[in-house]
């Protein structure tokens, strides 16, 4: 008798097959094959079975299985196989539970307690840079030889002297728009002269530096990001380590210095470029001459006002330094990462940037700055 599985009709009766040979894995192949077009109401003999395996089994429950999930009549099966293929058919033919559907405000609370506990974990590793670099700091004071001033001065040409031309454009043109605005709309009123006012205060105070803070973040702080998250990729950072270097005062402390350098230079030059952008149009679309936009810009604006802006651009620096590093430094191996912390890091130093824009207004507020 032949191995191979068989399933033949049986002479004289039509709807009666009759399975012979091993149907077992080594027959693999075959059984994918066999009884692929049995009918519903065909009847399978099973005698002639000489050696069967789950795989067996399961060829046989599917013979002839139909699409309203019924199957070809076995019948004759040894006692020996039928324990084996009930199972077998139990488990092909019972549907796999349905998963369960998840609690939807559980799910959103889950979400929530992430992402407190991401945002934690986020400002814990700022604060830990930060006090780093303090330490850092410290010991440049104390050692002012250590002081790279090469690497300083690398990184303000790259964040300071390199980032003059897109920051005079962006703030010239944001200093025009807001003088566009401010006249259309005071001129209902017959007081298109404030907009001397509203762009002189506005610049000053709060829209140059944050507009060039953001600017900042984008551009030096996500390469910041992506330079040390490669050197971290490389290993570099860890060799740095091993050699007893501090990664911190050889990377992180000359780049943090420089933006904090360049940031109040850029802020006053984008402040200059916001205010003659204004004026040009106060010129052009409201007809006030330069002379008398300067004068009334001199009564509109203090001291005060321009120290504002100077004060917190350090400061913002500061914050857009240290969130781009720790970022950085804390790539993992791949390249997915250090696209993932270079984004984190350009959203969370424009977000502080705003929050701490907001402290700072309500402080100046409550000393009548």
């Amino acid at each position: 008798m032949s191995d191979v599985p068989l399933l033949e009709p049986v002479a004289g009766d039509g709807r009666t097959l009759r399975a012979s040979g091993r149907w077992t894995l080594e027959h693999a192949a075959t059984l994918e094959d066999i009884g692929s077009a049995v009918a519903s109401d065909s009847v399978v003999d099973a005698s002639g079975i000489a050696g069967l395996d789950t795989l067996g089994a399961l060829a046989i429950t599917r013979l002839g299985r139909a699409g309203d999930g019924k199957r070809a009549a076995l019948v004759s099966v040894p006692d020996r196989y039928r324990g084996l293929i009930d199972e077998v058919a139990a488990a092909s033919l019972d549907e796999p539970p349905s998963a369960a559907r998840p609690n939807s405000v559980l799910a959103a609370l889950d979400r929530l307690g992430h992402g407190t506990m991401e945002g934690v974990a986020g400002l814990g590793d700022i604060l830990a840079m930060g006090g780093m670099l303090t330490i850092a700091v410290g010991r440049a004071i104390a050692r002012p030889a250590r002081f790279r001033i090469t690497s300083i001065v690398h990184h303000l040409d790259r964040v300071g002297w390199q980032a003059i031309g897109i920051i005079l454009l962006m703030t010239f043109l944001v200093g025009a728009i807001i003088a566009q605005q401010g006249i259309f709309n005071f001129r209902r009123f017959g007081a298109a002269d404030y907009v001397v006012n509203l762009v002189g205060i506005l610049v000053l105070r709060e829209i140059g530096v944050l507009i060039v803070a953001i600017m900042v973040a984008g551009r030096s702080g996500s390469s910041y990001t992506a330079e040390l998250g490669s050197m971290k990729m490389r290993e570099e950072v860890d060799a740095l380590r091993t050699m007893g270097i501090d990664p911190v005062e050889i990377l992180v402390l000359p780049r943090v210095i420089a933006l904090v350098i360049a940031l109040p230079i850029l802020t006053f030059l984008g402040s200059m470029a916001a205010i003659v952008g204004g004026e040009l149009v106060a010129w052009s679309y409201g007809g006030m001459s330069p002379t008398i936009f300067l004068e009334r810009l001199r009564d509109a604006v203090s001291l005060h006002d321009f120290w504002i802006g100077m004060i917190k651009a350090p400061v913002m620096a500061l914050v857009i330094g240290i969130v781009a590093c720790s970022e950085g430094l804390n790539v993992g191996g791949s390249a997915e990462s250090l696209g993932l912390k270079t984004t984190a890091s350009v959203v969370k130093s424009i977000f502080l940037v705003i929050v701490l824009d907001g402290v700072f207004a309500i402080f100046f507020a409550s000393i009548g700055w």
